[in-house]
Order: C-alpha cells, then structure tokens, then sequence
C-alpha cells in the first residue's frame, strides 16, 4: 500500500464556515481517509504539524458557521508560544507519497511553504478554483484583489496543478502567458465531485393551492448576483406570479450589503421569501427535495457546485450558459441564460413556472445525467498524481 498524501488543511480546520473550496476541502478530506494525513501550518509554533483535536473537531462539525474567517482559541496560540518560546523540536512530518494543498493559501503560509515542500516524497499538488477576484475585482472585497496576483505566482512552485474546470485552466494558463512564464507546472482538469443522494424516479407534482418553490444555494456577496434574482422575482410579483423564493448562503458583509438590504425590503413589503443564512447538510438536502426548480444567478464561477448538486437531486436549473457554468449545464437539466440580468432571469424563471412541460423534461435530463462522486474525484486526482514528476 503506497504512503499516504498529505493535505494542507490550514484554514479549513480553523474555521466552521461551508463555502464552496471549504467544501470541496471537507469532502476530499472525508474520501481519502486513511490515505490521506491532514497537516497545517501553526504560524505560533511557526511549524507545519499534524492536526489537533480540536482542530479535527472543527472538520467533523456539522452545524453551520455565521462568519468564514479562521480561529485560533486563546488556549493554543499559548501552546505553540510556549513551545517555540521553549526551543522544543517539531516532529517531522510523516513519510508520505505527495502533498495536496486544495485552498486558496494566505501569505503566510506561502512564506512557510518551502518547508513544507521539502518534507514531501513526491508530487506537489495545488487545486485551482478561479481568479474571480482579477476577473471581476469590482464585486471582490478589496484585500482578496490585493491578493491575487501573488498568490497565482506562488502556484509556480507546484509540480501540478488540478482546476476544477476547463474554463478555470485557461485563466491560470492566460495569467502565466501574460506575466511570460516559459516554464509553468502542468495544469490538468479536472472537475468536481458531488454528494451522493438518492435520485428521485419523477418529479414531486406542486400541490393543489400551493406556489411553486425556487431555491437559490450561494454565498450572499456581488459575484453571486443576487440583486438581479431579487430584482427579477420582485417585477415577476409584481406582475401576478405565484411562487415563494428560498435563499440559502452566507453572507459576505464586503460585497453583499446591497443583496441583503434589498432581501429585508422585500420581506417587510410582505413578499414570499425566506433568507435561512448558511445551514447544515441535513437542511439544505430537505430545501432541495422541496423545491419545484432552482436558480443560480452567479455571474462567473470557477465551477459552480450548486449547480450540479441540483442537478443531482433532480431539479432543474437556471443559470448562466457562460463559462465553467455553461460547461456544468451542458449534459443537460439546466435553462441557462445569455445575461444573468433581471431581464434574463425573469424570463427564465417566468418560463418554468408557466411551462410545466419543459420542467420536467429538464428535471428528466437531470436524473438521467451521470455524477462524479468525490470518491471518483479522488481516485482520479491520485491517478494524475502519479504521473506528475517532481520539478527542479
């Protein structure tokens, strides 16, 4: 049996929040298991070690986090100054057979990398997401632009590269050409898992005097485009259409300010709609099995996991037909829209409540589509891996 990877888990196992790359980072960390050792990097000890329990313990929770950023409680930032105040050693990493780094790495830890890379036996391997935050830095909160740009050339250092999605690989690729790197790691596709659940065989007909429900999975901030649904499913209202609208996310206070004042207005005028914030998986896979079709307005995604996962419980979706998103909706189950404005979504959402005939044709093509679970992501990232060569 080959020795197992290790996985940088930095800032997942110091933070309760689900985003989408905290999810990704859980589920890969749940599939691999033993295979996998996760490690992170302790800037008060100033070491790379494995991972605590109470540090584990935030990977396993289940409950929904209000904020994203990282935690350290008061009780082990005194550890790991007392123990570098002590000049005790760190223990070596274990042996291992490559690394996987799949989150977004602040500076610090890229200034503690180096020695992470030399305590690797084989290939070094980042995930890359997206580089919305140059695409769009308009809708990003300003410190995570600041960011970007080092942070896309401090994957250099990687002997490969995983993006979540074609259209992810030819922005890195794009930003390596610009800068005049000759010499990148090479970058592979591919795509995201997703949980397993069980298909439904039809679709759940909308009750007699009941409103269809649109749900819409996402972070509330600017990129995820949520004043434009807002806006859309106001004006469709307004015009006489019967529907609830169920949003799920948390909220990014930088960006987001707008969508969220915009959510309170239209709650106190007495509109059908229902905020819940983040939840748990429990509570997100019922909002799922309970609504008629869903809706992902995003303007840009490096993938677009909500949309999958609606598709993997068989419900339709619209969104964009642009990019990573269009590459999602391709195999079919998705309405997408040429411009995620007001205008676009509300013709979209205005076709499937009044034709019942194309929601369930999609709602057809999306249980008939074939998912990659996380568990085929894995073996398929450690196949890669054991072609990628180690590099100077």
């Amino acid at each position: 049996m080959p020795a197992p990877l290790l996985l940088d888990l930095t800032h997942t196992c110091h933070t309760r929040a689900r985003t989408g790359i905290q999810r990704v980072t859980r589920a890969l960390r749940h599939v691999l298991g033993s295979e996998a050792i996760a490690v992170t990097h302790d800037p008060h000890r100033r070491q790379w070690r494995e991972l605590e329990p109470w540090e584990m313990a935030n990977l396993e929770a289940t409950e929904p986090a209000a904020r994203r950023g990282a935690r350290w409680p008061l009780a082990a930032r005194c550890r790991g100054y007392l123990a570098r105040w002590a000049g005790r050693t760190p223990s070596p990493l274990p042996g291992n057979s490559g690394l996987i780094v799949p989150e977004v790495f602040s500076p610090r830890v890229a200034a503690a990398q180096p020695a992470l890379f030399r305590a690797v036996q084989g290939p070094r391997v980042a995930l890359f997401h997206d580089a919305i935050a140059l695409q769009l830095p308009e809708l990003t909160p300003p410190g995570t632009v600041a960011r970007f740009p080092a942070y896309l050339t401090e994957l250099l250092a990687f002997d490969g590269i995983a993006a979540i999605s074609a259209a992810s690989r030819e922005t890195l690729i794009d930003y390596w050409r610009w800068l005049g790197v000759k010499q990148t790691p090479p970058v592979h596709v591919l795509p995201l898992g997703v949980d397993a659940v069980a298909i439904p065989s039809a679709v759940a007909a909308t009750r007699s005097g009941t409103a269809p429900t649109i749900l819409s999975v996402g972070s509330i901030e600017g990129r995820k485009n949520h004043l434009a649904l807002l806006e859309a499913a106001e004006g469709l209202w307004s015009q006489g259409l019967e529907f609830s609208l169920h949003l799920i996310g948390l909220a990014q206070p930088e960006t987001g300010g707008p969508a969220l004042a915009k959510i309170r207005t239209l709650q106190e005028s007495g509109r059908p709609l229902r905020y819940d914030g983040p939840v748990d998986d429990a509570t997100l896979t019922a909002a799922y099995a309970a609504c008629d079709f869903t809706v992902y307005p995003s303007l840009l995604e490096g993938f677009g996991l909500p949309v999958i996962e609606s598709l993997r419980h068989g419900k339709p979706c619209v969104c964009s037909g642009h990019g990573a998103l269009g590459e999602s909706a391709r195999g079919g189950g998705c309405l997408t829209c040429g411009t995620v404005d007001a205008g676009g979504l509300a013709q979209a959402i205005r076709r499937l409540l009044e034709d019942a005939k194309t929601r369930e044709r999609l709602a057809a093509e999306a249980r008939a589509r074939s998912f990659r679970t996380w568990a085929d992501y894995a073996a398929e990232l450690r196949d890669w891996m054991r072609t990628v060569p180690r590099r100077g």
